[in-house]
């Protein structure tokens, strides 16, 4: 069915590093979004790697996590037979081990990122092999992620201060020693929005980085965190190095909020009463000449909108990624 877990996943990651393309990877915290993103994924032909955070699953879950995860989880599942493409879940940004080992046990996730990148090497280490060891005993085919080197912004409450670039030679041993299927490098990139600044992108980096690995025997799929801001040509310059994943979660945030801001402010009218008329929402205006638009308020109205930018973005992105067209797993839709 067209909700792959990790086996099927390697496969996209060794196709990516045979021919340098890159997977989106894109957050999700609720339908509209990832309803967008597999419309865009289908219409372009690109497998679909989504991701939930641990905060995107607490809000999906009304606090419990579990809860959100299963909830999301089931989502998609359901969704994903609607479309003609491979569907993919990573876990982003995780650190919390009872977490983990609850995600590992429903086998929910296709891959689960391993965040201990704040903490000093040995320690980083010591952790992620800890998960790789999780996934080893329970004889789950998920994929594994860690992250060596630290990105500089807030993602999902954890803030860092400084960016560290990764070292090429100690992301060998980082790989040797956890057995980690896919490593995320800090090479310039930065979590949130870029304030208009360009990036200090260090690609000479990635490719030292990669070069290091396969020297070692290592083919290790690399993974860029904090893209949002990375223009499509910087971001294609990555992907000649190794890069297979790429992040995204503050564009479509920006995206579902500017959508639903443009259709409101088209006529303000229809949602706010005029200068001059009471707003008495309490009695839902029963007394006022004025009334709301059902047709421009139901939330129905602006999910399509929010569904339909999301698409293109990601249809867009897809084809700077370069994994437009190389759908793996295409077969008889039910999508008629």
């Amino acid at each position: 069915m067209p909700f792959y877990g990790g086996e099927e996943l390697a496969t996209v990651y060794d196709e990516a590093l045979d021919e340098g393309f890159g997977l989106i990877a894109s957050n999700i915290a609720e339908p509209s979004i990832m309803m967008g993103l597999m419309e865009g994924a289908d219409r372009m032909n690109s497998d679909l790697l989504l991701q939930l955070s641990g905060g995107a699953c607490k809000f999906a879950g009304n606090g419990d996590p579990v809860a959100g995860l299963k909830a999301m989880g089931n989502y998609i599942e359901v969704i994903a037979e609607q479309y003609d493409i491979g569907v993919f879940l990573n876990m982003d940004h995780q650190t919390d081990l009872e977490f983990i080992e609850q995600q590992i046990e429903l086998d929910i996730p296709s891959s689960i990122m391993i965040d201990a990148s704040h903490e000093p090497f040995d320690e980083n280490v010591a952790t992620s092999r800890e998960v790789v060891e999780m996934v080893e005993a329970a004889g789950s085919d998920t994929l594994i992620e860690a992250e060596l080197g630290q990105i500089k912004g807030v993602e999902d409450e954890i803030e860092a201060e400084e960016a560290f670039y990764t070292d090429p030679e100690q992301a060998v041993e980082f790989v040797d020693k956890t057995g980690a299927d896919l490593l995320a490098i800090s090479v310039g990139t930065q979590h949130g929005v870029a304030k208009g600044k360009d990036l200090e992108l260090r690609p000479d980096l990635a490719r030292d980085i990669r070069q290091a690995l396969r020297d070692h025997g290592l083919d290790t799929p690399l993974v860029l965190h904090g893209s949002s801001g990375v223009q499509p040509d910087q971001l294609q310059e990555m992907l000649k190095h190794g890069i297979c994943k790429v992040n995204k979660d503050t564009r479509y945030q920006y995206e579902y909020t500017r959508t639903a801001y443009d259709l409101y402010s088209e006529d303000p009218n229809a949602i706010v009463p005029p200068e001059g008329v009471e707003g008495t929402r309490d009695t839902f205006f029963n007394d006022t000449e004025w009334s709301p638009d059902k047709s421009v308020f139901d939330p129905r109205v602006v999910g399509r909108d929010i569904r339909g930018r999301i698409a293109d973005v990601h249809a867009d992105l897809t084809e700077v990624s370069g994994s437009a067209g190389k759908s793996l797993f295409k077969q008889l839709s039910s999508k008629a």
